[in-house]
């Protein structure tokens, strides 16, 4: 009972932990391991479904060869504001600057910045919202400027039943570009948080700030794009952003998983002295959505990704912005697929692994896995899904391997037991064969066909009284190990020593369907080492021992008998036993070695139609009365060809 509730109890505390740790989901965890397991998952994806990048999406990098071409960055104003003249010349849908125009470079270069913008019409800024590292009370400034609310989002609306505000991400301060350059253009966060490890694989898609929330700059490049108003954008607190009828699924905190395109360079781009240089055709622009950013070292906008340790900053907004258009983020599972197969698993572990041996154990436990991590794979590469793979897999592991080394434990120690308990009964083999079957190896009472021999030394009582103690010791231990000897060797079951006599059977604890045969061989074999040794006392001048044995096949009650946790015995008894002990005193009568009942013919008969049991002669003596018995029993003398009566 105690084995059996350890073997439960190990998956229940086990699955308890991790379906805590699930539905918590421990940031050092989700961040630490199972990111690393989704980058794993996502770069086999990213070579095994390679995707095409939008082609209405291109990026034009400040990159080497511009600050080679230009001069070195940052470049004045007077240029930027050329820049944007040139690409807004092409008629993009939108423009987006992922570049920091937030102090002051002179007078008439901020004004020429300034009127490209507002000629363009459909600039993007980059703003820059500073979150502390530790969540602290946020002290709103005194005064938040009009452009700068004027980025907000205007409706906003609350869920029933999530509290979102308590985790919506709140920046301190706020860097956005200069006055005059916010009032032309669009203004959009870039605050970006990357995991413990480093990785970027979040995108924030609105921040808390003075009381309202602000978009960050990838969904405002997306809205304009769409030509969507921002009045008619709908921020569902702690749940999501419907834009046009895209509904933007978001966690708590406004966060959604990057659906990365690929490694860095992925999407089209130009390089930004070409544009500058009239390299590259205004007619390229045309309807495409315009991102503007820096790739050149030493500029200090590179980030790792799970597919690029070295991805610009503004090719990440370029792949939150094919995200947002085709609304395919990838989706992170609320857990309960991981919860149901946690359970699941952990039922059908312990249920399974208790009653397989190791290799099927080890076998179901490693499919189980498998086929879960298979499926984690399957369902981010074509459903674009993450589902947790630390905490099922974890669990399997652990169910298995605690699992498996209980069951060593217990199978070693039920290992000594059989051991300690048949090493005296019965041969190495049988030993080993109930070690590595412990099932075979029946401790409790149960009824079986058996054969059973006793051997009796004939006149042992007179010898006893004519030969000192010591003499009849030692005679009678060479004996008994002889005979004990060739009942081991015919994998019988040495049964007990009762003064002179010997009690043996075969048929249990393990299965030997040629139980008869088995005991007739031996007791053949008894008989022919005994007329040895009775040579050999002859020579020596010592008394010679002259035994008799009884043979008997029959259902008999076995099992492990006597007074538990003080001397048990595991022995046969029953009728049949007694038939056996009986037959034996018989061979006196009838000046016979071995004596076999009618029952244990019945089951030689097969054997002796084959020929296995060869020079021999079967005698039938009579029918008798046994004493004890009201039935009487045919009995038959067995001896070998040649062999002649005294």
């Amino acid at each position: 009972m105690k084995k059996k509730l350890l073997f439960f109890l190990i998956p229940f505390i086990s699955t308890s932990l991790f379906i805590i740790l699930q539905l918590f989901d421990p940031s050092v965890i989700q961040e630490k391991v199972e990111g690393r397991l989704y980058d794993l998952r996502l770069n086999v994806r990213d070579n095994i479904t390679k995707k095409n990048p939008p082609q209405n999406i291109l990026i034009v990098y400040v990159d080497e060869k511009s600050i080679r071409e230009i001069g070195r960055w940052p470049w004045s104003r007077k240029i930027m504001a050329e820049f944007i003249n040139r690409v807004s010349e092409g008629k993009p849908k939108v423009i987006g600057i992922d570049i920091m125009f937030s102090e002051k470079e002179n007078k008439e270069s901020d004004e020429r910045l300034a009127r490209a913008i507002k000629g363009a019409g459909n600039v993007v800024l980059a703003t820059a919202f500073i979150v502390p590292k530790e969540r602290k009370e946020v002290v709103s400034p005194q005064e938040v400027p009009d452009f700068l609310w004027d980025a907000a989002f205007m409706n906003v609306q609350s869920v029933k039943g999530i509290p979102w505000k308590a985790f919506a991400i709140e920046p301190q301060i706020v860097i956005p570009p200069l006055e005059e350059f916010s009032e032309v253009a669009t203004l959009g966060h870039v605050y970006a948080h990357p995991d413990m490890d480093g990785i970027l694989r979040w995108e924030v898609m609105y921040l808390h700030f003075a009381g309202d929330y602000y978009p960050s700059f990838p969904l405002q490049i997306a809205r304009i794009a769409r030509n969507i108003e921002m009045e008619d954008v709908i921020l569902y607190g702690g749940s999501g952003i419907m834009l046009g009828d895209n509904f933007i699924k978001t966690d708590l905190s406004g966060r959604t998983v990057v659906n990365y395109v690929g490694e860095e360079y992925s999407f089209p781009f130009e390089s930004a002295s070409d544009v500058l240089k009239g390299r590259t055709r205004p007619e390229q622009f045309k309807d495409k959505i315009v991102l503007i950013g820096t790739s050149a070292l030493g500029t200090y906008d590179m980030m790792s990704t799970p597919l690029s340790g070295n991805m610009p900053g503004v090719e990440k907004n370029a792949n939150v912005v094919t995200n947002i258009l085709l609304n395919n983020f990838i989706k992170k599972s609320p857990g309960l697929l991981e919860i149901l197969y946690l359970f699941l698993t952990s039922v059908f572990l312990g249920l399974l692994l208790p009653r397989l041996k190791a290799l099927p154990g080890a076998s179901l436990a490693t499919g189980l896995m498998v086929f879960y991590i298979v499926l984690s794979f399957y369902l981010l590469m074509y459903g674009n899904l993450w589902i947790n793979i630390t905490y099922p897999v974890s669990n399997m592991l652990v169910i298995f391997i605690s699992l498996t080394v209980l069951k060593f434990f217990f199978e070693e120690k039920k290992a000594k037991e059989i051991r300690s308990m048949f090493s005296s009964y019965v041969s190495p083999k049988i030993v080993d064969v109930l070690i590595n079957n412990p099932e075979k190896a029946k401790l409790g009472g149960e009824r079986k066909v058996v054969t059973a021999l006793f051997s009796d030394i004939a006149g042992f009582t007179s010898l006893s009284e004519k030969r000192n103690p010591e003499e009849v010791v030692d005679l009678l231990n060479e004996y008994f190990k002889e005979m004990t000897g060739i009942i081991f060797k015919w994998d019988g079951t040495l049964d007990k020593f009762v003064g002179d006599e010997i009690m043996a059977f075969w048929g249990a604890p393990v299965d030997q369907p040629d139980h008869a045969v088995r005991a007739v061989r031996c007791a053949m074999d008894m008989i022919d080492s005994l007329a040895r040794m009775q040579e050999k006392w002859t020579k020596e001048g010592k008394d010679i021992l002259v035994c008799g044995i009884g043979i008997n096949t029959g259902e008999v009650l076995i099992g492990n008998i006597g007074a538990p946790g003080k001397k048990m015995d595991y022995t046969i008894i029953g009728d049949h036993v007694n038939l056996a002990a009986r037959v034996e005193t018989l061979t006196r009568k009838y000046g016979a070695q071995i004596i076999l009942t009618e029952f244990t013919l019945d089951h030689l008969e097969t054997a002796m139609k084959q020929g296995t049991i060869d020079h021999y002669r079967i005698i039938e003596l009579e029918t008798v009365r046994v004493k004890g018995k009201e039935k009487e029993v045919k009995i038959f003398e067995m001896k070998r060809v040649g062999d002649e009566k005294p």
